[in-house]
């Protein structure tokens, strides 16, 4: 019955995690699609429903217009361009908030039915704290956008949203696969174990530069591959900053990700000789996935540059397919590589 009871608790968190990759992908089409600033306001209640008739529809677009985004990039936006990035930000708010009642119900639910065990009170308190950062900090982030000087929002503030997502979303994964994975399924080997954790952190940070790269607009920049505009290393590296120069950014993007390809590879091999002697642990069985979907997100990063040409030209276009597929494999890779992390442990139980 106490098995039963951890994997409803398990099954019910992994909807979330679920809901938390759908709910950044949303973020995702909001920023490609230039929606991010369409709401001018947080109604965290009454903000759930949308504008019901036309004079609301109005008023909501005169607010947008207070703002720069709208006077300098779209003062040619009719009422419908209006309500096409509306609807995507709007979406992306509600996702939020049916996220939030997933949780809240399903917490409830267990509370009542007594499926919760002393060791989940505070793991669970930590979760719904981070739940509300994440709210927080994508407030933050709209409302550096919204004024008359700034047509996009911080781009740092848009890496802080995006890893702060990404916090939750493996917070809640790790969660589920304590509640789920048997022990004899786990191994011990510190070095893989130490391994993977700076393979996670390395990931880390390279998608903190992806979030830079999608703030900064920075690939129709460099559009080229191999080559940065016919140069192996730009002129601004390392002078300028690493952190707002659009090629330094890329190139640190760039370079990133061939460490990651090549890590894995020797990751690869190490996952193998472990999985041979440990033929029934969980490590035998997802080892595969991070090698297959690293190659992958290299792949597809390559493509987005190439595409980068195009951005723009189309509400959802090629470029916008490609960008969003990137971004998601780099969540597939991430949660991949959580649960072979979680699979090894650095000490024997």
């Amino acid at each position: 019955m106490v098995q039963k009871k951890r994997k409803a608790v398990a099954i019910w968190l992994l909807v979330g995690v679920g809901m938390i990759i759908i709910q950044v992908l949303l973020g995702g089409i909001t920023r490609l699609t230039e929606s991010g600033l369409s709401i001018t306001e947080w109604k965290p209640v009454t903000g759930a429903l949308p504008p019901l008739n036309e004079n609301a529809w109005q008023t909501e677009f005169d607010k947008y217009k207070q703002i720069g985004q709208f006077q300098y990039l779209h003062s040619d936006f009719t009422l419908d361009d209006f309500k096409f990035i509306f609807f995507w930000e709007w979406f992306h708010r509600l996702w939020a908030r049916l996220l939030g009642i997933v949780f809240a119900i399903g917490f409830i639910y267990f509370l009542v039915k007594k499926y919760f065990d002393r060791g989940m009170v505070v793991p669970f308190v930590f979760l719904f704290l981070l739940g509300a950062l994440q709210g927080l900090i994508g407030w933050i982030m709209v409302a550096s956008g919204l004024n008359e000087e700034d047509l996009y929002v911080n781009h740092i503030k848009l890496a802080m949203h995006f890893i702060a997502a990404l916090v939750l979303l493996c917070y809640t994964l790790w969660f589920a696969l304590k509640l789920i994975v048997p022990s004899e399924q786990r191994i011990s080997n510190k070095r893989f174990s130490n391994f993977t954790i700076i393979i996670i952190l390395i990931l880390g940070i390279q998608l903190t530069y992806g979030a830079f790269m999608a703030g900064l607009k920075a690939a129709p920049y460099v559009p080229t591959w191999p080559l940065l505009n016919g140069m192996w290393v730009p002129d601004s590296f390392p002078g300028k900053s690493w952190v707002n120069n659009h090629f330094n950014v890329q190139f640190l993007h760039r370079q990133l990700a061939y460490l990651l390809a090549t890590l894995m590879i020797f990751w690869f091999i190490s996952a193998n000789r472990l999985a041979l002697r440990e033929k029934k642990s969980l490590l035998a069985r997802a080892k595969n996935f991070p090698f297959l979907l690293v190659m992958l997100q290299v792949v597809l990063g390559v493509f987005t540059v190439l595409l980068a040409p195009k951005m723009g030209t189309s509400r959802f276009g090629s470029y916008e397919i490609v960008a969003e597929a990137h971004q998601l494999v780099a969540m597939f890779l991430l949660v991949s590589l959580f649960i072979c992390s979680y699979s090894v442990r650095r000490q024997s139980a």
